[in-house]
């Protein structure tokens, strides 16, 4: 035997709950023990509860990896400025007019390239990062000195691992090194 319970209701309440208590297979009584249960419970609701928080995880991975790409991105464009700022020396002023026009020049290609991309649905950082740890995985991983050049900022202990037996820092690789203005 249930406990019987007494509740006042408002008037738009009482209504509905009317209504939904006409639909075939329920009763007032069931309407507001579930009602009563889920408000009281809320971890043992399966409806649309256990949808929501999938959704909202899966929304909470998509930002992470926006966030991912955005600071890519930006560290990106930081480094670059910073590498364009440093190696290019000022024009002469006789010079600036055809810089400029070839400047223009390759911004309209550089902005048709975007548009292209972004028509495409082309995502350039992630296929960047795909191909980036595809290559080389550990290279998030080292300790690089903030601005240093690759493969120049190398710690007391790297540097002695690289060293030969005489204490001469090795020649180049058989395979090469990339320069940076190659990237």
């Amino acid at each position: 035997m249930k406990p019987k319970l007494s509740a006042y209701v408002s008037d738009s309440v009482a209504q509905r709950l009317e209504l939904a208590a006409k639909r075939p297979g329920t009763n007032k009584s069931a309407i507001v023990d579930a009602a009563l249960d889920r408000f009281l419970n809320p971890e043992r609701d399966t409806s649309g509860d256990a949808a929501l928080m999938r959704r909202l995880d899966h929304m909470s991975r998509q930002l992470g990896r926006i966030d991912r790409d955005l600071s890519v991105t930006a560290e990106t464009i930081a480094l670059f400025i910073r590498y364009y700022l440093t190696i290019t020396p000022p024009l002469p002023s006789g010079d600036q007019d055809a810089a400029r026009a070839l400047g223009r020049e390759r911004f309209e290609a550089f902005v048709a390239q975007v548009g292209k991309r972004v028509a495409s649905g082309g995502r350039l950082v992630a296929d960047v990062m795909d191909r980036v740890s595809a290559s080389n995985p550990d290279l998030f991983m080292r300790n690089l000195e903030e601005g240093a050049p690759l493969g120049g900022a190398q710690t007391g202990e790297t540097r002695s691992r690289s060293q030969d037996a005489t204490g001469q820092q090795p020649g180049p690789s058989p395979a090469g090194r990339e320069e940076v203005g190659n990237v």
